[in-house]
């Protein structure tokens, strides 16, 4: 699968590199996390990185102009896309090494349904704050080129995929709704299909480590 940087202006459409941010502690921070086992381990705030406090309220100030926001992670190893999901509101993402991120357009679900041949393969360098637009689908990165593991940042609004809102659901979108601000479509061979998620991607579930 051909890997598109996040300067190209392919990207443009999908999201933007910020500049002017001293990441540097926060990547310090996030090293000291350990590996999980195996799989991919998502927190969507973790007080360790949460404690660079300059650099939360610069996200907070600039990124998101003046909008409280959490600063969580997601990391481990994966080459698979499985999901892809949306919120209300873009993402921040900083990596500690090289990352894929596999992303598609809202525009691109039709009838409830999402063909994975429309998925891109962006990488983003050590240290770059990518913003993932908010109606860019997106899901857990995948490992650089070379790479056995991932460390993201994962920067958005406050209480951004915490606990499912109760709700009836009143339209097709609500089946959607896998998280609070978390509005989720699985592959039919995902983990999260077979939890109950949604299942909307057709096609492949694409595997960078093989396409």
């Amino acid at each position: 699968m051909q890997l598109i940087s996040v300067h190209s202006e392919e990207f443009k459409r999908y999201g933007s590199v910020l500049t002017g941010y001293d990441v540097a502690p926060l990547l310090d921070a996030m090293e000291k996390i350990a590996l999980p086992a195996e799989g991919v381990a998502y927190e969507p705030a973790i007080d360790s990185l949460e404690a660079c406090k300059a650099l939360h309220q610069e996200f907070s100030d600039r990124a998101y102009g003046g909008m409280p926001v959490q600063v969580g992670m997601c990391w481990g190893s994966n080459t698979k896309l499985n999901c892809l999901e949306y919120h209300r509101g873009c993402e921040l993402n900083i990596g500690t090494s090289q990352f894929v991120l596999l992303l598609a357009k809202l525009d691109d679900i039709k009838d409830g349904k999402l063909d994975t041949s429309k998925v891109k393969a962006f990488v983003a360098e050590k240290g770059e704050v990518v913003v993932v637009y908010e109606d860019t689908l997106h899901y857990a990165p995948c490992n650089g080129e070379g790479k056995d593991d991932f460390r993201v940042c994962v920067v958005l609004p406050k209480g951004t995929n915490t606990e499912k809102p109760a709700l009836r659901e009143a339209n097709d979108e609500d089946k959607l709704l896998w998280a609070r601000n978390k509005w989720l479509i699985a592959h039919p061979e995902s983990s999260e299909a077979a939890s109950g998620a949604y299942v909307g991607l057709t096609g492949k579930n694409i595997d960078i480590a093989v396409d």
